[in-house]
């Protein structure tokens, strides 16, 4: 049995807290660092990037993180393991090697390659779109550090991949050791996103004595796959069950959670304490992954333009109507989409002006810039003296800016050349899974029993907002959103389990009624997951909606009132 190795993460997102990486590396102990910068986003705007200069299209942030940190990590021997790579891992390996030199540092470097399927996009049937794609899995990154790679970069792997690639080889882990890869995608799953675990973005952040500035999260996984979630001494935050379980239900779907090495059962993960700020995970169970794997496809979808009119004071709706016919009719071409939206967010009698305010929002989207540039800005503007009592918008006049359209696409592992670039330069081709298993449902998940009533009479009700007894962590997959929802108690998940059906949640989350909404269920967490498809339209980088990554429908679900037994409050 070898020990525990403890991987620390420093980044969560292209943009995250960029002293995290020196804090990270001279907090505490650690085996490696690693860093996520490549959401669905980034990879469109790293797209963006290579279009301008070929020479980039990978996260130049971390390269200005390692300025001060690749001597540090090198100087304390931790490994340094990112996705950062993005669209050109082998161009940020050869940048890095150019800052070492300048440095005189000597560090082995290694990237991981294949991802981009750009060239073959037509070959295999995935359109033509900006970025293309495919989710590779851990074992070039184990292959690297074997190899002994201080730094190993990659394009795009799957989130956890970073945390998988280290503790496989580590461990000495073999591609069939299922229930232990799981454990270790798991935990790369609730570090993966920084601060996330440690009180960032969290239903009940007011519990936490101090929240000033979480620390950011350690894995410490351990030989048989189980690990203990924690953060170095004297940060922010807090590590508990539920800030780790908030990040467990974030961006999942259903009791499976698939990848390209292993598909992780979430219905078996067992949580439990292990001291302050130290939170044990077990238990989970892997299978299989798929025979398939996932491609991030990012395209240009056209331009984008938007103007906020200001009403303020009484006949607020006839404003409304009285601006968007003017407007509509002075634009010189209707726009191939239009988007009216008016947020009531007024007092009567207020007692300033903002307060008696509301904001009404034009979005319009064409492939043709001009259409929404100034043709349509200026319209709006010029309505200035024209309109209604009170005119103003929050902007001047602006031209478009192009938005971006997410979609998934799945090919199958055979056709993706996995390769690592060891520090020597020899190429190595990672073979696909040999075992595979179609991802499905799981289908033998049962309700608990109703929660029992301790009176004969009809039970004793309040109406209260949901997030009184629930937490909730909401994302975006694509054009897709998912809101899981935990309670903290076995009768309020007894409760939870029958009351909050699609019906409800539907009700309560009027948005999502003419959509698909699907429920799971996740006992061994007291949760429930929804997934609402379509919710974010064309995804992110398209901009759909207010909260275009649904990060808050979670937090508008907890405000909605609900009746909720007393005996449960």
């Amino acid at each position: 049995m070898t020990e525990p190795i403890r991987i620390g993460n420093a980044s969560g997102f292209y943009g995250d807290r960029f002293s995290a990486v020196h804090e990270m590396l001279t907090g505490g102990p650690l085996d490696v660092l690693t860093g996520d910068y490549l959401a669905e986003l980034t990879m469109l705007i790293l797209g963006r990037d290579r279009l301008k200069d070929p020479a980039l299209g990978y996260a130049r942030t971390f390269l200005k993180q390692l300025e001060s940190g690749l001597g540090e990590a090198l100087d304390r021997g931790v490994k340094i393991v990112s996705n950062a790579g993005g669209l050109n891992p082998s161009g940020l390996a050869q940048a890095i090697g150019e800052l070492a030199d300048k440095l005189g540092l000597h560090p082995k470097i290694a990237y991981v390659e294949g991802d981009d399927l750009l060239p073959r996009a037509a070959e295999l049937d995935l359109g033509q779109p900006l970025t293309a794609n495919a989710y590779l899995g851990a074992w070039g990154i184990a292959e690297a550090l074997q190899a002994g790679a201080d730094v190993v970069v990659t394009g795009r792997v799957t989130d956890a991949s970073v945390i998988v690639g280290p503790a496989a080889a580590h461990h000495g882990w073999k591609r069939t050791q299922y229930d232990e890869l799981a454990g270790a995608v798991v935990a790369g799953h609730v570090i993966e996103c920084g601060c996330q675990a440690t009180g960032g973005n969290y239903a009940f952040f007011s519990e936490i004595r101090d929240f000033g500035r979480p620390g950011f999260p350690i894995a410490e996984i351990h030989a048989d796959g189980s690990s203990v979630i924690t953060k170095h001494d004297n940060t922010g935050g807090a590590v508990t069950i539920d800030t780790v379980k908030a990040q467990l239900l974030y961006e999942i779907t259903g009791a499976r959670y698939a990848g390209p090495d292993v598909t992780a059962r979430l219905d078996m993960i067992e949580l439990s304490a292990d001291g302050p700020d130290r939170i044990k995970l077990s238990g989970v169970r892997g299978e299989a992954p798929p025979p398939t794997y996932k491609v991030s496809l990012n395209s240009v979808g056209g331009f984008r333009n938007e103007v906020d009119f200001v009403l303020t004071g009484l006949q607020l709706e006839q404003k409304a109507e009285l601006v968007q016919q003017q407007l509509e009719q002075a634009l010189p071409k209707r726009p191939a989409e239009l988007k009216w939206t008016l947020a009531w967010t007024e007092k009567p009698n207020a007692e300033s002006e903002e307060e008696a305010s509301v904001f009404l929002r034009c979005a319009v989207k064409d492939p043709d810039p001009k259409v929404v540039g100034r043709a349509f800005s200026s319209a709006a503007v010029e309505l200035a003296l024209a309109s209604y009592p009170g005119f103003h918008v929050t902007a001047p006049p602006g031209d478009g800016s192009p938005y971006g359209v997410f979609q998934a696409g799945y090919v199958d592992i055979h056709e993706v050349e996995h390769v690592v670039v060891l520090p020597d330069g020899t190429r190595t081709v990672i073979e696909p899974a040999a075992e595979t298993q179609p991802l499905a449902p799981v289908d033998d998940i049962e309700e608990p029993m109703p929660l029992l009533q301790l009176s004969s009479g009809p039970p004793r009700t309040r109406e209260v907002p949901l997030g009184r007894i629930a937490g909730a962590r909401s994302g975006d997959k694509g054009g897709d959103a998912n809101v899981g929802v935990w309670v903290r108690d076995e009768k309020a998940w007894r409760w939870l389990a029958h009351t909050l059906t699609v019906d409800l949640f539907k009700q309560l989350l009027p948005e999502t009624q003419p959509l698909t909404v699907t429920r799971y269920l996740l006992p061994n967490l007291w949760a429930v997951n929804f997934v609402v498809e379509g919710l974010l339209g064309e995804g992110v980088a398209a901009q759909a909606r207010f909260d275009p990554q649904a990060k808050a429908v979670g937090e508008w679900l907890r405000s909605r009132y609900i009746d909720v037994p007393e005996v449960l409050l």
